[in-house]
């Protein structure tokens, strides 16, 4: 608030226009132009009146006491200012004035009905300072309302006509009541106080730094009958490099063709905030520091008087299907206009009932409507079975403003599976790393070191490209039927290490799955190679007519797999000798058996398929071994008729393919 107060000095300098020259030292004439400009703020419909005024020629200094001022709008804005003094005072050219320092003691400003949720509103100062102002010499336009937005408005385009080394308030305190449309109880209100308030380097509508040491509230409301008091404090305010203009201009509706991209901020800092509640539980919540770069806008698409007039008041009736779609229509406008470079918040700690939820960083840029990554560090809390800790957490490369676009088409009914898949594309990716969770109430962990799941390169509205990583372990679970098999042979927990890629490639109409690994902890180690020819891009339709029909034209490609046991044969032995009553080495006998037995009976002769056999025997029959195997068609088949044909004579079709199988250490 105390950037409207510089508008007010211009009721002051105006009357120093006319000083310079022979008169300009002539109280008389000091007097007559004071007068006048406050007379023309009543031809404007508002009132203004004032006390005694005093000129001293020597220092050039102009006194004027007891200023008081109202608007003429419905809902009245106050100024009071007990005295206002300015020293030096000079004229730089016939458009405005200079001072070498102006000083207004024991200034309030009060305004009523600023917003629908607000009944009043006051500031008080007693005592703010400029030094080495220059400014417009003609008198401000007041504002037409007291409208929050027209007050911002108002006070933005002053100071971007200013000049001044510096604006300091050593204090500013506030009251504020809420309406009755705020639904807070009778009588709510709060009160807040700033301290060290200092505005530095203002010239040609910028400002260099604007500095708050602290901020202090209070606020007094109700909740089903029980008063709540919120206090908070956030301290070490800093902000550089800001456009006043700018700023001016998403409040000012001559703008909103201005489809310019403007800087109004380079950085700002804070911290640490604190607030706390008496609610039931009470909240404590501490933020250690926060800090933004880089902030952009574009006053075209950043109305907002237009977007708050959309917004229907408190207790008003539930807004329509196309009152809400053109509202979220309106804010998806307003945030693809909004540019962030950098935010951060740093050192979050909240009280649970459970204990205390601490957050290292959170971090995300945002360019018109999308954010690039939004990343949570080191969090750490209490589950119900134990603590838990993520080291990140983040989503990729999210489309805000059109997640919303597509979100107003579900207002009125439930999307159907094509318009859910729609929403794929709004993200592309999740990376989860740093995991510790207790696993139910064993006492033990599931770890995840690294899950990141990518995807990408959209025909349609169908990812073409995929990625998964993924590295976890997890205790096996005894009471779990899936699960007694490796529970019984000694294996209490499972660790897996994965890493599977899909990528369709347009130019060459080919799809391969690569990478495919696979590392089971104790377990084995797997690698595959799956390619297939001829994928059209219709294979990607969200039309299940249209992708089978282009599904008939693929084509099977050449097939890698290598597995490596590092225990799973035996693992597997031991639990069919367990099921059969039978030894070992006469359940792994029986095994030999089947296989060479279903061998005989699909290879028709085939020298391949009775190498592949001779391969997957000796790979059963000596633990740790490795199995390679390798299939390339004969000649081009369809991938689909070849499924088919492994249900209903896999001799035939593993006769489409050159079979190369082999085992070592």
């Amino acid at each position: 608030m105390k950037k409207i107060l510089l508008g007010l000095v211009a009721v002051a300098v105006v009357a120093a226009g006319g000083y310079f020259g022979l008169d300009f030292y002539a109280q008389r004439r000091v007097t007559r132009d004071v007068e006048a400009a406050f007379e023309q703020v009543r031809a404007a419909g508002a009132k203004a009146s004032h006390g005694k005024i005093a000129f001293d020629t020597k220092s050039r200094t102009l006194t004027i006491s007891d200023i008081v001022a109202e608007s003429g709008t419905q809902s009245p804005v106050n100024v009071k200012i007990a005295s206002l003094t300015m020293t030096g005072l000079g004229q730089t050219d016939a458009g405005r004035i200079s001072a070498d320092n102006i000083a207004f003691n024991d200034v309030e400003i009060g305004a009523t009905g600023p917003t629908p949720t607000i009944a009043t509103l006051t500031y008080k100062a007693p005592r703010i300072t400029v030094k080495d102002y220059s400014g417009p010499a003609g008198l401000p336009q007041l504002p037409a309302s007291s409208s929050i937005f027209e007050l911002y408005r108002f006070a933005f385009t002053q100071l971007a006509s200013i000049n001044a080394s510096s604006v300091t308030a050593p204090t500013l305190t506030g009251t504020m009541t809420f309406s009755a449309a705020a639904h807070v109880g009778d009588g709510a209100g709060g009160e807040f106080a700033y301290s060290g308030l200092a505005i530095e380097n203002m010239k040609n509508g910028k400002i260099g730094t604007n500095k708050i040491d602290k901020v202090a509230f209070t606020i007094n409301s109700q909740a089903a009958g029980k008063a709540i008091k919120t206090t908070g404090d956030l301290a070490n305010m800093v902000a550089t490099d800001i456009d006043v203009g700018a700023m001016a201009a998403i409040f000012d509706p001559a703008k909103a063709n201005d489809d310019h991209e403007y800087r109004v901020q380079g950085h700002v800092s804070a911290g640490p905030y604190v607030i706390t509640t008496t609610t039931t539980p009470p909240l404590n919540m501490r933020i250690d520091g926060m800090i933004i770069d880089d902030v952009r806008i574009n006053p075209s698409r950043m109305q907002l008087p237009a977007l708050m007039a959309m917004i229907p008041p408190p207790g008003s009736p539930p807004p329509s299907p196309a009152q809400a779609r053109e509202l979220l229509e309106k804010i998806a406008g307003l945030y693809s206009g909004a540019v962030i470079g950098n935010a951060e918040m740093h050192g979050f700690s909240v009280e649970t009932p459970k204990g205390p939820l601490k957050l290292a960083s959170m971090r995300f840029n945002f360019e018109h409507g999308k954010i690039g990554e939004l990343a949570v560090e080191g969090l750490d809390g209490n589950a119900e079975n134990g603590p838990f800790k993520v080291g990140r957490f983040a989503l990729k490369s999210l489309d805000v403003v059109n997640f919303m676009r597509l979100s107003v088409q579900f207002t009125a009914q439930k999307p159907s599976p094509e318009q859910a898949l729609a929403l794929l594309p709004m993200i592309e990716g999740v990376e989860i790393k740093g995991v510790t969770s207790p696993y139910k109430a064993t006492g033990k962990p599931v770890n995840i070191d690294v899950f990141s799941l990518d995807w990408g390169q959209f025909v349609g509205t169908i990812p073409s490209k995929l990625r998964l990583v993924a590295k976890m372990a997890a205790p096996l679970d005894a009471a779990d039927p899936r699960q007694q098999a490796l529970v019984a042979a000694g294996i209490d927990r499972m660790a897996v290490d994965a890493d599977l890629g899909a990528v369709w490639t347009e130019a060459s109409r080919s799809f391969a799955l690569e990478p495919v690994k696979l590392d089971m902890a104790g377990l084995l180690n797997a690698s595959a190679k799956v390619t297939l020819a001829n994928v059209p891009r219709e294979a990607f339709s969200t039309s299940a007519a249209e992708s089978l029909g282009a599904a008939a034209q693929i084509e099977a490609g050449t097939i890698e797999l290598a597995v490596h046991d590092l225990g799973v044969i035996d693992l597997a032995i031991a639990q069919f000798a367990r099921t059969q009553n039978v030894s070992r080495d006469e359940a792994r006998n029986a095994v030999l058996s089947t296989i060479k037995a279903q061998g005989e009976a699909v290879s028709g002769g085939s020298a391949d398929v009775t190498a592949l056999v001779t391969a997957i025997s000796q790979f059963i029959e000596t633990p740790g071994q490795t199995l390679v195997i390798k299939l390339t068609p004969r000649a081009k088949a369809p991938a689909l008729q070849l499924m088919q044909l492994l249900k209903t004579d896999p001799q035939s079709a593993l006769a489409q393919f050159r079979i190369e199988a082999s085992t070592g250490l």
